[in-house]
């Protein structure tokens, strides 16, 4: 009795830690794929599969689809930023660097959900979450900056011995052409699609939301390759196929679907806590399948972002413990608390919401 009540809790932490490992190892199948493929068909295939599959779930649950302009619009808004946009700079961002560092990058969107949450909503950081917002913008600056700069800002004996061209364009053209820098856009674009979720989940189904948000933010990036691309599958083997199917189904769709079904049973608080584990799985498997390895000025920025996330997230449970017999912050911070935790895009926060929602409900 004792041993299967063990073997129980055993799988419950595995299903626990699945979408975390998923998405981690997604990002490895999506770069070693992306050398026989290009970046936008890459995007559209992980987006427009995975939304039918949401769909058909939506369907078999019974859900009701959108009937109103304003839905209509929130879906395309949405779309827009957290489907096109996020995934068109995910894409991009990998052809330029690593699957880990790019993870990384991806993960550090909750800090942008504190500031947005802050400016457009009033929602408290605390101390606590101002100091992980300290470390996120060193540790995100040692990724994320062209590694000249870098590297002549950590030597000192670099200092003073050549001077930086801030000529906008060429700035502009530098930053673009730098992998981290296209993950923090993409970081960003979720960032802003987490903030949308409040309006969306107004007038749609979060789960019918999400399903039609990334087929019409999937379509956008099929016709950008069509117009941009060429080749995009006559190179691929049986094993980017593969690749491509696990980052579509086990990436989007399954690790969707497990993060939902936790997300249900009030375990946003525990999930939060383990979004450093997508990064980690992600740096793992990127050095052991793909070869990649950090200077230790980015090791240094891989765990000054990690400490941030961790410290955004669960700002008020370290404040609590810090101190017991002080003011906590406000428990009811719904958007800061319950979706800046996803470590993939809007669409894990909306259908968790939306199935927080159901849950409330129905008790």
């Amino acid at each position: 009795m004792l041993s299967k009540l063990s073997q129980g809790k055993s799988i419950s932490a595995l299903l626990l830690i699945a979408p975390f490992f998923f998405w981690g190892t997604a990002m490895v199948a999506m770069k070693g794929a992306i050398a026989d493929t290009t970046p936008f068909f890459l995007a559209g295939f992980r987006l427009v599969p995975a939304g039918c599959l949401v769909l058909l779930a939506a369907f078999l649950s019974r859900r009701e689809q959108p009937k109103t302009w304003q839905a209509w619009l929130w879906i395309s808004l949405f779309a827009l930023v957290d489907g096109t946009l996020f995934q068109g700079f995910l894409a991009q961002g990998l052809t330029r660097t690593g699957a880990g560092l790019g993870s990384v990058m991806i993960d550090s969107q909750p800090l942008a959900v504190a500031l947005l949450a802050w400016i457009l909503f009033g929602e408290k950081i605390g101390l606590i979450g101002a100091i992980g917002l300290l470390l996120g913008v060193v540790g995100i600056s040692l990724l994320g900056l062209p590694q000249e700069w870098i590297s002549q800002w950590v030597d000192p004996a670099a200092w003073g011995a050549t001077s930086f061209s801030f000529v906008p364009l060429d700035l502009i053209s530098s930053l673009f052409d730098n992998g981290q820098w296209l993950m923090l856009m993409a970081a960003l674009s979720m960032a802003i699609g987490t903030v949308m979720v409040r309006y969306v989940s107004r007038y749609v189904d979060p789960v019918v939301a999400t399903g039609w948000h990334m087929i019409l933010g999937g379509l956008p990036l099929f016709l950008l390759s069509d117009w941009l691309e060429t080749g995009q599958w006559t190179a691929l083997t049986s094993t980017d196929w593969l690749a491509l199917g696990y980052s579509t189904i086990f990436g989007s769709a399954l690790s969707y679907g497990l993060f939902f079904y936790f997300a249900s049973q009030g375990n946003l608080t525990s999930l939060s806590s383990l979004t450093f584990l997508t990064p980690v799985f992600a740096l793992t498997f990127g050095n052991f399948f793909l070869a990649e390895n950090l200077e230790p000025y980015q090791w240094l920025g891989v765990a000054l972002t990690l400490v941030s996330i961790y410290a955004i997230n669960q700002r008020d449970v370290l404040t609590a413990k810090l101190w017991p017999t002080g003011d906590t912050p406000d428990s009811s911070q719904a958007l800061t608390n319950s979706v800046a935790d996803r470590p993939e895009g809007s669409t894990m926060a909306t259908v968790a919401v939306g199935l927080a929602d159901d849950r409330g409900s129905e008790s």
